[in-house]
């Protein structure tokens, strides 16, 4: 399996700063190849949102190179990976509050869904409102097919009830599945997708339709400026993953 990625990162039209963050990493292992990514957005009515997520992504890269790669060279089963990426948020929920402690009491917190995909098993983990869709080419009768694989933990119009912060720990969700040849999985923060429809983001990010990455990075900008043409006014990131045969 091999993969053609893209990334958006927008602090757009009216924000002074960008909260959010993302990462993309993959490696050919002996054992396949692995990647990793993440979007985190940093909770905008609390403070130093912007140190949250990126902090949270910081530790995402340790652990990718020292824990995921280390998993996938052992050939360890998905129930270590899955109970290792608990164990890292568990800890990070403790620095954070350590953090917000010394800082006088303040709060913050972060979004964060992160992917993981080893061979054709992709591994999801998620608290917030950030999302993660499945983009499938479908046929003439169903045209294109978008999956939200995640469950926005919100109440009401926009509070967050489930984050990575200074606050009591938060298991992730999680979910397991096959990730096909020919399939897309793109990942977005909220500003990402409030303007534009499930319709418009899988005819943009058609599988089918991308051949090279030059083309998924044209295509999320044009979706992003979209968004901001139509309103929007916070930070917009995604990441797009389309998964390919190896050649």
């Amino acid at each position: 399996m091999h993969y053609l990625t893209g990334v958006y990162w927008e602090r757009g039209a009216a924000a002074d700063i960008n909260q959010d963050s993302l990462v993309l990493l993959q490696v050919l292992t002996a054992k396949g190849r692995a990647l990793m990514a993440a979007v985190c957005d940093g909770m905008g009515g609390l403070e130093q949102g912007e140190l949250a997520s990126g902090y949270v992504t910081e530790r995402l890269q340790e652990w990718f190179y020292e824990t995921l790669l280390r998993a996938v060279q052992k050939k360890k089963p998905y129930w270590v990976i899955r109970r290792s990426m608990d164990r890292l948020v568990y800890h990070v929920q403790e620095e954070f509050a350590r953090y917000a402690e010394k800082q006088g009491g303040i709060r913050l917190g972060t979004t964060m869904t992160v992917l993981v995909l080893w061979k054709k098993t992709y591994l999801l983990w998620h608290l917030g409102d950030t999302r993660a869709y499945m983009i499938r080419d479908g046929n003439r009768r169903r045209g294109k097919e978008l999956t939200q694989l995640t469950c926005d933990h919100v109440h009401g119009a926009n509070r967050l009830t489930k984050c990575v912060g200074s606050f009591a720990y938060e298991r992730p969700d999680f979910r397991m599945g096959t990730l096909r040849a020919g399939q897309g999985i793109l990942l977005c923060s909220d500003g990402f997708r409030h303007y534009v429809s499930g319709g418009e983001l899988a005819e943009a990010l058609a599988p089918g339709t991308i051949a090279e990455e030059g083309q998924i990075a044209r295509r999320l900008r044009e979706i992003g400026s979209a968004c901001m043409r139509r309103g929007e006014k916070d930070n917009l990131s995604a990441v797009y993953i389309k998964a390919g045969r190896m050649q």
